[in-house]
């Protein structure tokens, strides 16, 4: 094997290497592991979640496949097939990381600071959510007030700004950083809004919303972290977090 043959070779293997390094998901890397992150999904099972307002998994609308925490299509309802995923923890301040990968016309979320507050209301479990949806074709992005339903946004409150998610079908990479009352929500690298949870602000944007009617909607010492069912098929991957 003659020098030229060999550079080829070594860069060959790199590359390679480099590739399934890349294309490693739902592991944590020494350093994040170092840093206090934690996965809440392992990409094989449902470990750590349970369903909303029960005390174990939902029977269907569910399924892990590829590595991949898969709401199943099930004609659109809000919580009406399997119901919504929630953490078996409580969580205050936190950093969350996620993938996310919709189908067209999908609609779906995470929400944070959810109480399963009693009586059960109808639809899905209340709490503050960044919003996961298909803004071109999903009926959602046009409600609201000057775009608080749309992809990113604090859903039906603030929406999210000078975002850029991904072609459809691609995955996008959602953050959502909490610190005591101080929220940021970011997309692809990028944050797209923050707010102060109860704060002046905060409450101008609930008090036009459909929780207006709802004491302390938000303001939770601290709550679970919750996957909705909205029926429509979207993937989730590379859920971890780190308490602050």
């Amino acid at each position: 094997m003659n020098m030229y043959t060999r550079v080829v070779a070594v860069i060959g293997i790199a590359l390679v290497t480099c590739l399934c390094v890349a294309a490693q998901t739902n592991t944590l890397t020494p350093k994040e592991a170092k840093q206090g992150w934690k996965l809440l999904f392992d990409g094989k099972t449902m470990n750590g979640w349970r369903g909303a307002y029960l005390d174990s998994l939902p029977a269907k609308g569910w399924t892990v496949r590829d590595g991949q925490l898969i709401v199943q299509q099930s004609g659109g309802g809000e919580a009406a097939f399997g119901g919504d995923l929630v953490t078996i923890a409580l969580y205050s301040s936190f950093d969350l990381a996620f993938d996310f990968k919709l189908t067209p016309g999908a609609n779906s979320g995470v929400k944070y600071f959810v109480t399963e507050e009693l009586p059960k209301t109808p639809g899905s479990a209340i709490g503050l959510e960044y919003q996961v949806l298909d803004d071109a074709l999903h009926p959602d992005a046009k409600l609201g007030i000057d775009g608080n339903r749309t992809l990113a946004s604090l859903y039906d409150l603030i929406p999210a700004r000078d975002k850029k998610p991904n072609p459809m079908g691609e995955w996008n990479h959602g953050r959502i950083l909490v610190k005591g009352t101080h929220v940021e929500h970011w997309l692809n690298g990028k944050k797209v809004l923050d707010y102060e949870r109860g704060g002046a602000e905060f409450l101008q944007h609930k008090a036009v919303s459909k929780f207006k009617d709802r004491a302390g909607f938000g303001e939770a010492k601290a709550g679970h972290i919750l996957l909705q069912d909205h029926g429509n098929e979207v993937f989730y991957r590379n859920i971890k977090i780190r308490v602050l």
